[in-house]
């Protein structure tokens, strides 16, 4: 009897939760709730919960990294106090680390949003989804653009999280207990990576830096109280807090827990710059997956990530195991991320042969005239830290290639450039002997019978300065050579 009450009790909350998502997109209509929207939690979930002292009906708050490709379920206690549920691994996310910025750019979101009832979707042609909620407040302010970016099911995504068929259908169901349970919305808190110093001081000289420093106070928020930050706008930015945040207050009142956590944090990242942790930006061919749901011959890569052996908070068999379904642009996942040393700015560092441009030119191209070729590399590349100039020198030498580095470091050149330095240097001219003109011995001598007594001694003088030209002009002594020069010998 018990047990007929609690379906009929779950069929009935389930079907006015459907009621309220008729305004979800990516399903066929809602006709009632499916039977893969009302699937219990499983067992193996409902006993970790049990072992942490939660409730399927406690409220939840979900957190999302890019770079790790996980997703958290925390879950509030009675004390209102969050606790770690559980940490799953994303399948696919796409685009590269930073915030969505328009529609189509396959980004997947970054910042806090308000799952409500009305976002989720039980009739999604990815299994199960839930909408994210962008663009929010400040994505709008921000100029942001795009719409239906979910956390779904299979592992496809051109701006979604993507977390398998069974993995959506678990966090859906505890979603929707919470929701039944009496929680009106949950946040969902999405970061390009886990915020903590070391990764801070790595990522300091990337161009989305201010936006993720903003996160960070989200975040310190939360890990230092463990609970909801509530979430406000002024400007173009988030504002974190109490109650003064929600109502909008620029500068909200900032708890003493919190404000030690920040300063921690930056004296560590300060030390770790100190150290000479390399700034760094990682470049995705098309987002990331989680190391588990590779082959089992490439699973033990996430363990290296670190240095040292990590302990994943997840099975990586029972995930591996999943059926992935339809994984977009896999081609993208085989190539992995990669990192380039970038510095605090542009900076000239490499010598190629470009057309002189000097200041006297490039004022006169601002005067309407036509501007000299501009010297192109990485063309394609929008980045800051990649984008290519050309400096005026002075006696119109030639124009300098930009690059960013490492502090001046030469050898990230090498890393980002590639094989540019592996063509072979041309040889220098051999240099110029400073020897003197010497008129010859007879010539000298017939001048000297023509000349005043008192300049007989200059025969003797040039004679001598003879001499020491031929010592400085000796065959054996050679300029020290260079890698990759010819042996030139001086002449005399």
């Amino acid at each position: 009897m018990t047990a007929r009450l609690a379906t009929a009790r779950l069929l009935a909350a389930a079907s006015l939760l459907a009621l309220a998502l008729a305004g979800c997109q990516d399903g066929s209509g809602i006709n009632g709730p499916t039977a893969r929207s009302i699937a219990p939690i499983a067992p193996q979930t409902l006993a970790l919960m049990q072992s942490k002292g939660m409730q399927q009906s406690d409220p939840i708050l979900i957190r999302a990294y890019k770079k790790e490709a996980e997703m958290e379920v925390w879950k509030r206690g009675s004390d209102g106090r969050y606790a770690l549920l559980k940490t799953y691994p994303i399948c696919r996310w796409s685009g590269q680390l930073g915030p969505k910025v328009r529609e189509g750019d396959r980004q997947a979101p970054e910042g806090f949003y308000t799952i409500t009832p009305g976002l989720m979707n039980p009739n999604s042609s990815y299994y199960l989804s839930f909408d994210t909620g962008f663009p929010n407040a400040v994505d709008r302010a921000n100029g942001r653009t795009g719409r239906y970016l979910m956390v779904h099911g299979t592992c496809s995504s051109a701006g979604c999280f993507a977390m398998t068929d069974a993995t959506i259908a678990e966090i859906y169901a505890v979603a929707r207990e919470a929701f039944i349970g009496g929680q009106r919305s949950f946040q969902f808190q999405s970061y390009p990576f886990r915020m903590t110093a070391q990764n801070m001081a790595k990522f300091r000289n990337d161009p989305n830096m201010p936006f993720w420093q903003n996160l960070k106070e989200g975040s310190d928020y939360f890990e230092a109280l463990r609970e909801e930050p509530k979430v406000g706008q002024c400007g173009t930015r988030y504002v974190f807090g109490g109650s003064d945040a929600a109502a909008g207050a620029c500068k909200p009142r900032v708890d003493p827990q919190v404000a030690e956590k920040r300063a921690h944090d930056e004296r560590e990242v300060a030390e770790l710059v100190a150290k000479g942790t390399p700034a760094v930006r990682v470049v995705y061919q098309d987002g990331g997956q989680n190391p588990v749901f590779r082959p089992p011959a490439n699973t033990s890569a996430f363990a290296s990530l670190g240095g040292t052996e990590t302990v994943l908070p997840y099975d990586a068999k029972e995930f591996g195991r999943h059926n992935l379904g339809d994984v977009s642009r896999p081609e993208t996942l085989a190539a992995g991320p990669e990192e380039i040393e970038i510095g605090p700015k542009v900076q000239p560092t490499l010598m190629a042969a470009a057309a002189p441009a000097s200041a006297k030119a490039t004022a006169k191209a601002g005067r309407g005239q036509q501007k000299p070729a501009a010297t192109t590399l990485m063309a394609n590349r929008s980045e800051p830290e990649l984008r290519v100039e050309t400096t005026a020198s002075v006696g119109e030498k030639p124009a300098r290639i930009a690059v960013a580095d490492a502090d001046g470091d030469p050898s990230s050149y090498q890393k980002l450039l590639g094989t540019l330095f592996d063509k072979e240097k041309p040889a220098p001219a051999t240099p110029a002997v400073d020897a003197t003109v010497v008129p010859e011995p007879v010539k000298l001598a017939h001048a000297a019978e023509k000349v005043a007594p008192k300049a007989a001694a200059k025969p003797h003088a040039v004679k001598t300065a003879k001499v020491e030209a031929k010592a400085e002009t000796k065959p054996d002594v050679k300029p020290a050579l260079r890698k990759g020069e010819p042996d030139a010998k001086a002449k005399p």
